[in-house]
């Protein structure tokens, strides 16, 4: 059951949400099945993606992205798929990449809540 999340926030959230791209469970999964290979960027907590995660994912936690992204992935117009257990937190991070300078920025809507209760495979670390 996704938490129950203050107004305020959420608020924040679709202000977030209105301007960067988003794709759906299914359209990840079509582009994969068409072997397309997108980086999934997983920006929950350590532990949450310790438990276990979307398959091909690296961790980038939401509370470093901004300073650690761009050693990661210095070229602005790479493709990122941002996730993060509902697509709240993805959205804020989406934002902010987009803000310094990222074009090709996409925020999983339904995060891995959505990936999960469609039975799509997850692994652990």
């Amino acid at each position: 059951m996704a938490p129950k999340h203050s107004p305020r926030f959420e608020k924040l959230c679709e202000e977030a949400r209105a301007v960067v791209h988003e794709c759906t469970t299914e359209e990840l999964v079509a582009r994969q099945k068409a072997g397309e290979k997108p980086i999934l960027i997983d920006v929950r907590e350590e532990s949450e993606f310790a438990r276990d995660h979307l398959p091909g994912a690296c961790h980038i936690g939401k509370g470093i992205i901004e300073r650690d992204i761009e050693q990661a992935y210095p070229n602005l117009d790479t493709e990122l798929v941002l996730y993060c257990g509902g697509g709240y937190r993805s959205a804020l991070a989406a934002e902010n990449l987009q803000r310094m300078g990222y074009s090709n920025i996409i925020s999983l809507a339904g995060g891995y809540r959505g990936w999960k209760d469609r039975g799509l495979p997850l692994v652990n670390s």
